[in-house]
């Protein structure tokens, strides 16, 4: 059984290493939103929304994930006893319409108590099957291609299994093809984060002669039916993030032909159980999926190698380590990866399988708040 009987929200500023580049803008430092719920026996999860600053990414924000969980998520939950984590969902789902990452990060933190409580690893308790998971590594926008060329060219040193670079009109096809001229056989895959539309039909297709794994999100990040049209003139895989709201969006995905790969953000399709619930469409109808990743501290990451144990998780995912983005996490252990690009799953404790720094949070914060029942 699960019932919570407080949450706390917090914002913290964490620096990143190096400034973070996509179509839509430029992080510097990243404004976190981190959760804890308490239940009856004073365990405590941790979790991330994963809300940006910005509405550019989805509709969602920081501001308005933190009004969503105060005022309507926290009310339904803090007043509720649930069988166990899917209960949650259900009930966050009945007329209550949007507002996924501020459902994700309440309904995420649940499965984690779950697992706290059955004293499981969290990945175990979700269905994984991997010790391990295959790494990739996002790259931001860079100023040239011949700095874009080292760093993919240091990525591949260091192991990641899958190099995903973000591309937008005008810094695309001479920088995409700098990267394939140096490295013929790498593995190479594109983020475009919306910035084309049918209009770019035919220099999408000049993608094709790279060989690219996959091109993610070309079109607007609510369409399915023009990505279909899309998916029809390339050779090149279509894969789906943001369209992917839930498995309803992924089955209009499947009739329309409009992609053959998607990439699963749980915190976008509103937890785990929906999460799941994918995964598991896209299994039968073998699509390959991955998790992608959304500049999450070390809590963020526990919940998406978790995640992205379960066995169709076969493409390497956004699941870098703490040290990519961060000089120092919030977790401890920090996320590690090894010379060939795994990630270990955290499989000798319960949960999440790492501990909050909670020192460091506090010095950290810069606003805090409770919800009792």
């Amino acid at each position: 059984m699960i019932k919570i009987k407080d949450m706390t929200l917090r914002e913290i500023q964490l620096p990143l290493k190096e400034a973070f580049q996509i179509s839509s803008g430029t992080e510097t430092t990243s404004r976190i939103f981190l959760l804890t719920l308490k239940n009856a026996d004073g365990q405590v999860s941790w979790s991330e929304c994963c809300a940006g600053a910005f509405p550019n990414y989805s509709s969602e924000a920081i501001e308005t994930a933190w009004m969503a969980i105060k005022e309507w998520v926290a009310p339904r939950i803090l007043t509720t006893e649930f069988d166990g984590p899917s209960g949650i969902y259900e009930v966050l789902e009945e007329n209550f319409r949007g507002h996924n990452m501020a459902k994700a990060a309440v309904e995420m933190a649940c499965w984690n108590l779950a697992a706290q409580q059955e004293n499981v690893p969290l990945a175990h308790l979700l269905g994984g099957t991997r010790e391990k998971i295959a790494t990739g590594i996002s790259l931001g926008i860079q100023a040239s291609p011949a700095d874009l060329v080292r760093k993919v060219g240091e990525s591949l040193e260091l192991g990641y299994r899958k190099i995903k670079i973000k591309i937008k009109p005008g810094m695309d096809l001479n920088f995409i093809g700098a990267v394939r001229e140096a490295y013929p056989e790498a593995p190479l895959m594109v983020d475009a984060n919306n910035a084309y539309s049918l209009e770019d039909i035919e220099l999408l297709k000049k993608l094709d002669v790279f060989k690219l794994l996959m091109i993610e999100q070309p079109l607007a990040w609510d369409d399915i039916f023009k990505h279909g049209i899309l998916q029809g003139e390339l050779e090149t895989p279509i894969c789906l993030d943001e369209s992917i709201t839930s498995v309803a969006k992924a089955e209009e995905m499947l009739a329309l032909g409009s992609g053959k790969v998607v990439n699963i953000k749980p915190a976008r399709v509103a937890g785990f159980t929906s999460s799941l619930m994918i995964h598991d469409l896209c299994a039968q109808s073998r699509i390959p999926v991955w998790c992608g990743g959304m500049l999450e501290s070390g809590v963020g990451r526990g919940y998406n190698v978790a995640l992205a144990s379960l066995p169709n998780f076969v493409l390497p995912g956004d699941v870098s380590p703490s040290s990519r983005y961060w000089e120092q996490d919030i977790v401890t252990p920090e996320w590690t990866m090894d010379a060939e690009g795994m990630v270990t799953v955290p499989l000798d404790k319960a949960g999440i399988g790492v501990e909050v720094n909670v020192d460091r949070v506090d010095d950290l914060t810069v606003r805090c708040e409770s919800v009792s029942a």
